[in-house]
């Protein structure tokens, strides 16, 4: 009986290691260095190598910017499709899902005006 405590306890704890050392790795990113995210971002993902988890941090002024989270189409097209996510804050703090991830600023000419991203997180 002992045996399969002390088993489950071997499983559990490699468990928790795993999901540790996977969260250790995530790393942050603060859209468009120390400008922020404003015009003309289109380009601060080249050389970057983003990971499904890492967390993009975007700093604007509330009021004047937002961030939508969009499709492959809304980005190209600059429309925020329906139901898109749309943030506020000023502040907001997004995790990468695995995959393309794509973002613009909705606000009347913005996105045409480069303030978009596009990102692949491995």
């Amino acid at each position: 009986m002992a045996l399969g405590r002390g088993s489950a306890l071997v499983v559990l704890l490699v468990c928790f290691l795993v999901i540790h050392s996977e969260l250790a790795q995530a790393a942050i990113y603060t859209v468009g260095g120390a400008g922020g995210w404003t015009f003309n971002t289109i380009a601060w993902p080249n050389g970057k190598n983003f990971k499904a988890g890492d967390t993009l941090v975007f700093n604007y002024s509330p009021g004047a910017h937002n961030v939508v989270a969009v499709s492959k189409a809304g980005y190209g097209s600059c429309k925020t499709p329906r139901g898109a996510k749309v943030y506020r804050s000023g502040k907001d703090q997004i995790r990468l899902a695995r995959g393309q991830n794509y973002f613009i600023c909705n606000y009347v000419g913005h996105c045409e005006s480069g303030m978009k991203i596009a990102i692949n997180a491995v």
